[in-house]
């Protein structure tokens, strides 16, 4: 009952997690959570709804103890949506973590990476186009660092690569079905019934699922601009997350339509190709920041620009110790900047100030451009962008910055409202994704509630991780998940932790199915709408963060830390369970401690690590002033 398999046989020869392969534990400190030769197949518990009445004889012999260890590792079916940062996550603490599981990890694409395989450009175009906006060393897995990152913003090849790396390094791909499509899910009341359109073999599976877990992202389901006549444009037509890889840009008269986060990285790496004349049609008002984070922390580093040095390079390889510190200061440097996101802090205050100064100053030359692009809203409320070389390229001779609002496209090129007509060679829509969370398939839960309608008005969320009327569904990067100012790979792993810590409930207490409660998802939702209105991301502006009615639905309400200590421990009492269905015996009185079992534990079933509570890497020794432990110092303690 293995959770693990088809292992290479290098490992299998060596033992997984010390055990080796005939069984016996390598090191007899660590016993192997992965490998529980134990089965039950007792059957559900049936809620009756009528009480326990202990004096009652009859009562008292209706209820059966289940032959089963306090564990209790029962079979469970875990179905992943999606194989980028969020799904190898899963698919390694999975795994580790969880008994008796099978896991499948559904990915549309031909390859891991998620969006970073989807959104690429050909790397003689650019050095950091399409790239991560953080600093790399904090856009990684806590547990894997990268020394070798080679620009403090690496191009989505580069994230792709280290994804890749990371799922081969931990054996991911052997869960993972590549080119496979979800097209439909819907509970059934016990299981998650899914449609599959196997892409390469153009046929229609199906599947179930005890657990489903949405690792989709938010940026997935890639949004055209609605103009008209943007099917008749004769030249060269690219969406900025479909580039044609074979495509040469050069010597062509390019329009790129759109000045968020793809368009400020696009437009200074084709204004650079030779013989390009570039006209961006940009109407948004938006902040271009500094470089992200403190300088010193990079400069002491060596690191002055993007590109960061072979010897610092070096140096991280040569000196783990000397990394990892560098890495603690990257990540305190960027919580620190979540005051910033706070209106009217001296933080956000002056940092504004340095903003609009820095902007001035690369667009000096180009005073009209200056006034188009300033805000009037904060920085922050749009998704800040660093865009290195942006605003130099709008003062190149090369480039024309056009305000007007675009009337249609035409078969030459696009027609502004003022009536003229920019004749192009190739145009690219730097439009971005959908944002409103709602899947491009179909998903049905409690009584065929579509998703698509709960989340029509507003994506509704608990804790970003699940929402009510659907039972056993947790999402990773749902609504109010990302974060402007912080670690966005700490709070994955938190919302996969959350969700691996619910499948584990739902497996150990022979709970059929979890469901939150709506009045706690409506308490998040409060929360939410309350918590925005002190900060940036709640004044006027158009911003994915936000949904139709300009409520803040793409952030979580406070800071990277905030998010992963309220998601530290679930508050089990948050949701409504289901013990039982149709097919459960009727004879068996409901007992919500059933799950205690028969008296025994898998290790005495086992006969291993029966004195397990005495290794060294369980036991707890306390300060002789306790209240001075340092790990509690550090991280307050929490249930």
């Amino acid at each position: 009952m293995s959770a693990i398999p088809n292992l290479p046989e290098s490992v299998i020869s060596r033992g997984v997690n010390g055990v080796s392969k005939n069984g016996a534990s390598k090191n007899p400190q660590v016993s192997d959570p992965g490998h529980v030769h134990y089965h039950s197949d007792v059957k559900r518990l049936k809620t009756t709804g009528g009480a326990f009445d202990p004096t009652n004889h009859e009562d008292r012999r209706q209820f059966k103890l289940r032959e089963h260890p306090v564990e209790n590792p029962r079979p469970l079916r875990i179905v992943i949506i999606g194989a980028g940062l969020s799904g190898i996550y899963a698919g390694i603490r999975i795994p580790e973590r969880l008994p008796n599981i099978t896991l499948t990890i559904y990915e549309k694409n031909g390859g891991v990476g998620g969006t970073w395989r989807e959104n690429k450009y050909p790397e003689n175009m650019c050095h950091v186009c399409c790239a991560c906006d953080v600093p790399s060393h904090s856009y990684q897995y806590s547990f894997e660092p990268n020394p070798d990152w080679s620009s403090l913003y690496a191009s989505s090849t580069e994230i792709e690569a280290y994804l890749v790396k990371i799922a081969d390094k931990y054996h991911v791909h052997r869960f993972v079905r590549l080119s496979h499509q979800v097209e439909d899910c819907q509970w059934d009341g016990s299981k998650w019934r899914l449609r599959i359109h196997d892409i390469n073999g153009a046929q229609t599976i199906h599947d179930s699922a005890d657990v489903l877990i949405s690792a989709r992202g938010g940026l997935s389901n890639l949004a055209w601009p609605s103009i008209p006549g943007l099917d008749q444009f004769g030249g060269k037509l690219m969406h900025s997350a479909r580039w044609d890889q074979a495509f040469d840009c050069s010597n062509k008269r390019i329009g790129v339509i759109g000045n968020g986060s793809s368009g400020i990285q696009i437009l200074p790496q084709v204004q650079k190709l030779p013989g390009t004349k570039i006209t961006s049609f940009a109407r948004s008002s938006t902040w271009i920041s500094p470089s992200f984070g403190t300088p010193e922390v990079f400069e002491k580093a060596g690191i002055k620009g993007p590109p960061i040095p072979d010897d610092t390079r070096a140096g991280f390889n040569n000196d783990p110790a000397y990394y990892q510190r560098f890495r603690i200061e990257v990540e305190e440097d960027q919580c620190r900047v979540h005051e910033a996101t706070l209106l009217d802090t001296p933080m956000q205050v002056e940092g504004q100030k340095l903003f609009e100064k820095n902007m001035r100053q690369k667009l000096a030359s180009k005073p009209e451009v200056m006034k188009t692009l300033l805000p009037r809203f904060p920085p922050g409320c749009r998704r800040l962008t660093p865009g290195p070389g942006y605003l130099e390229a709008l003062t190149k001779e090369n480039v024309e910055f056009v305000s007007t609002e675009i009337a249609a496209i035409e078969a030459s090129g696009v027609r502004t409202q003022d009536g003229k007509l920019h004749e192009l060679d190739v145009l690219v829509t730097a439009t971005g994704f959908h944002t409103d969370f709602k899947p491009p398939f179909g998903v049905r839960g409690w009584n065929g509630k579509r998703l698509q309608e709960h989340w029509d008005e507003y994506p509704r969320s608990y804790l970003s991780v699940a929402t009510d009327a659907f039972p056993n569904l947790f999402f990773v990067l749902g609504p109010n998940a990302a974060i402007g100012a912080g670690s966005l790979t700490l709070m994955i792993e938190s919302e996969v932790d959350y969700a691996i810590k619910c499948a584990r409930k739902l497996q150990k207490e022979n709970i059929v199915s979890m469901t939150v409660r709506s009045d706690r998802v409506d308490d998040f939702v409060e929360y939410c709408d309350e918590y925005f209105k002190r900060t940036v991301y709640g004044t006027e502006c158009k911003s994915w963060y936000k949904n139709k009615q300009g409520r803040v639905s793409g952030l979580w309400p406070g800071s990277t830390l905030h998010c992963i200590e309220s998601l530290r421990s679930p508050r089990w009492e948050d949701y409504e369970y289901d013990y039982g269905g149709d097919d459960a015996d009727p004879t068996v009185r409901e007992n919500r401690l059933a799950w205690l079992g028969n008296g025994w534990s898998i290790n005495m079933l086992e006969d291993h690590d029966l004195a397990w509570y005495l290794y060294p890497e369980f036991v707890e020794v306390p300060q002789e002033i306790p209240e001075n432990h340092k790990k509690n110092l550090v991280r307050m303690f929490s249930p």
